[in-house]
């Protein structure tokens, strides 16, 4: 069979698909890219927020017109929309031929191999049951990064998030397993791993009986073809003094977190599920820049949640000031089917949720554009990206690249002039000389010239 993935969401599916393509591949099928080449079309689907399960549906709808015109022979759909919207997709979505759950993806031969026979099965698991992982990845990514997905579900139990409906608990993959993962990837040229779960500063807990991400970290650092590692997902309440000492001492480990949380107004803390208060976030975020001056924070928030005054977004644009974010998203609240916050009182409309947040974009906007003008002069480690291939300044190349303030896909780009032939993956140390916006210019540190 000739197979073609889809893979939409984060990057935690990402390694759910990677895995699936290894799969498929010991199984002696074929990966073609193109959707027009595939016999079977693979889904791996997101269910996080109303528009990712759009972006689903419309994707196995799209493939269903591909199947009625004899251009491929069957579609899998895979993943948290088809975890938590299994008989819907049976019954709206007849095209999809199998449907496998998101503990269930080591089944992804079998299905294959049952479309060849004509069946139409569902292969769902409980979501609480065994972790499937030691699987051999086939890393999309470009071969330089990867991620490394850590921990599968969540407790905490936030009230807008839908995730451990279809996510399940929270369960650690085993350390020695991640070690052998990280060694194996590096052996086959990634040089900088992004550590993913719904939550990684709670790492190991469920296994040892603690907090094991230094540890973890420590482990993976000596591996010596490694040269970064990147941390995403810590819940601020749970990040701790160690994880701050480790992410200072650790040559290997970026000057770079994602902590994601959501809002800063009490009240409105509060009524999310949170476990942290303004207070709680104004410490942790102290505590990081002075043990980690050069640290890069990133975060998200939400607009919009149900109940929110203009009294909780003012809060919060006071916060967004104050805390002057290396990095911020902002998202509206969606209202997710099965979760508390979608029964309460006080919801808000779209419209309203739109002006709050682009109201706290534009002004994380002036904040991200005053701190890429300050990085002027200085001298950072890049990771190259790829070339321009339009790109030229006065017979110099132009590089995309990355620095330890960019994680993948969610960050900015530096763009680095030199008259040196780079290859993806390179780590070169370059001069910031000015700064387009969110990005950042520069040149190789021995060619620059003031």
């Amino acid at each position: 069979m000739k197979i073609n993935f889809i893979s939409l969401g984060c990057d935690k599916n990402l390694v759910d698909t990677e895995m699936m393509l290894g799969i498929l591949s010991e199984h002696g099928h074929e990966l073609v890219n193109d959707v027009l080449d595939a016999d079977v079309v693979v889904v791996n689907t997101c269910s996080f927020i109303s528009d990712a399960k759009i972006e689903s549906i419309n994707t196995l709808i799209e493939m269903g017109r591909l199947k009625e015109e004899g251009t491929i022979k069957g579609i899998i759909a895979a993943g948290c929309l088809a975890q938590r919207y299994t008989e819907d997709i049976r019954k709206d979505i007849p095209e999809v031929d199998e449907i496998i759950g998101t503990m269930a993806i080591d089944e992804i031969a079998e299905a294959v191999d049952r479309i060849d026979k004509g069946n139409r099965e569902t292969f769902i698991k409980d979501i609480d049951g065994p972790l499937v992982y030691g699987k051999k990845r086939i890393v999309t990514t470009g071969g330089h990064f990867a991620y490394l997905k850590i921990a599968e579900g969540c407790d905490k139990h936030c009230t807008y998030c839908a995730i451990p409906s279809f996510r399940g608990k929270y369960r650690s993959v085993p350390m020695d397993v991640l070690v052998s993962e990280a060694k194996h990837l590096c052996e086959n040229g990634v040089k900088e791993l992004i550590l993913v779960a719904q939550e990684t500063s709670l790492y190991g807990t469920d296994l040892y009986g603690e907090k094991k991400l230094p540890e973890l970290l420590r482990k993976l650092s000596e591996i010596e073809d490694l040269y970064f590692i990147r941390i995403l997902y810590c819940y601020p309440e749970e990040i701790t003094d160690e994880i701050i000492a480790e992410m200072a001492s650790n040559k290997k480990v970026c000057h770079y977190i994602d902590m994601p949380i959501q809002h800063a107004g009490d009240r409105i803390l509060k009524r999310m599920g949170r476990q942290t208060t303004n207070a709680d976030l104004r410490s942790i975020i102290e505590k990081l820049r002075k043990a980690i001056p050069d640290i890069a924070i990133r975060t998200t928030l939400i607009t919009g949640f149900p109940g929110e005054k203009r009294s909780d977004v003012k809060e919060m644009e006071k916060f967004v000031k104050e805390m002057r974010f290396d990095r911020l998203g902002v998202f509206t609240y969606s209202r997710e089917d099965g979760t508390a916050a979608s029964r309460m009182d006080g919801q808000v409309p779209q419209f309203i949720k739109k002006i709050r947040r682009n109201r706290i974009m534009k002004l994380q906007q002036g904040i991200a554009f005053e701190k890429a003008e300050q990085e002027k002069g200085r001298t950072l480690l890049v990771m190259v990206e790829g070339r321009m291939p339009d790109e030229s300044l006065e017979g110099n190349q132009v590089y995309v690249c990355r620095t330890y303030k960019d994680a993948p896909d969610v960050d900015g780009f530096f763009f680095l002039e030199t008259k040196n032939d780079l290859m993806t993956g390179d780590v070169v140390k370059a001069r910031v000389t000015g700064a387009d916006k969110y990005d950042l210019v520069g040149v190789i540190d021995n060619e620059f010239t003031e």
